[in-house]
C-alpha cells in the first residue's frame, strides 16, 4: 500500500479550507496534516508538519502565496506547491513556476483535478489545470532551458514595438509614431510578454539586445 500524502492548506478564506478539507476526506491516501490562513503561517505549519504537499492560495493577507511558495521552496525543497488560484492568465502563472511552485490548480476547476494535481506532483511531474493556455507552458519550459524563443516567433509588428520599447519609448509616443491607439500598443506589448514569457520592461529590453533587434547603445 503507497504511503499516505501529507497535505497543508493555505487559504486566508476559512470556507475555502473547509471545502478543500472536505474533499481531500474523500481521496483514499490523503491527509490534511496542518492549515494557514496566511502566507506567514503557511511557512509555520510546512516547518512543523513537513507535509508532502502544500496547497496555497496567491491573494491572502501579510504574506502572499507567491511569497510564501518562494520561502517554501527556498528552505523546505522537498514540499511540493500547488497554487490554488482564480487567476488563469500567464502572469500569474509564469510567477507561481517561478517561485518554485509544481502545480497550478484553478479554483473552479472540476474536483477530480485537485487528486490528480496530487498524483502528478508526487510522481515528480508537475500540474497545470488544462484551462492554462499551452503557450504559458512552452514559454516556461523555453525559459527553464536557458533558450527563449526566437525573435522570428514575434509578427513583424510585434518586433517593431519590441524594438520601440527597448529603445526606451513609452505606449504613447509609439502610438503616436506608428498611428495606432494606445489600447492596441499595450495589447501587442501584453502579447509579446506572453510570447516571449518575459513580464517586465528590463527583460524585453535585454532581448532585444541580445537578439541583435537594437544594439546596446540604444
Amino acid at each position: 500500500m503507497s504511503a499516505c500524502i501529507r497535505v497543508v492548506l493555505a487559504d486566508d478564506h476559512g470556507l475555502v479550507r473547509a471545502g478543500i478539507r472536505s474533499l481531500l476526506g474523500g481521496v483514499n491516501g490523503v491527509e490534511v496534516v496542518g492549515e494557514a490562513d496566511d502566507g506567514g503561517g503557511a511557512i509555520a505549519r510546512v516547518g512543523e508538519c513537513l507535509p508532502d504537499v502544500l496547497l496555497i492560495d496567491i491573494a491572502m493577507k501579510d504574506m502572499n502565496g507567491l511569497l510564501a511558495t518562494a520561502e517554501i521552496h527556498r528552505h523546505y525543497p522537498a514540499v511540493r506547491v500547488i497554487v490554488l488560484s482564480m487567476h488563469s492568465d500567464a502572469e500569474y502563472v509564469l510567477q507561481a513556476l517561478q517561485a518554485g511552485a509544481t502545480g497550478y490548480l484553478i479554483k473552479d476547476a472540476a474536483p477530480i483535478e485537485l487528486e490528480l494535481a496530487l498524483r502528478a506532483v508526487m510522481r515528480g511531474e508537475s500540474w497545470l489545470s488544462p484551462r492554462i493556455s499551452r503557450q504559458v507552458v512552452d514559454g516556461y519550459l523555453a525559459r527553464l532551458n536557458g533558450d527563449p524563443p526566437a525573435a522570428d516567433a514575434l509578427t513583424p509588428r510585434q518586433r517593431e514595438i519590441l524594438c520601440r520599447i527597448a529603445a526606451g519609448s513609452g505606449v504613447k509616443e509609439i502610438a503616436f509614431d506608428l498611428g495606432i491607439s494606445t489600447k492596441t500598443v499595450e495589447s501587442h506589448r501584453a502579447q509579446i510578454m506572453e510570447r516571449l514569457g518575459i513580464h517586465e520592461v528590463a527583460g524585453l529590453t535585454r532581448y532585444a539586445i541580445r537578439n541583435g533587434l537594437v544594439s546596446a547603445s540604444a
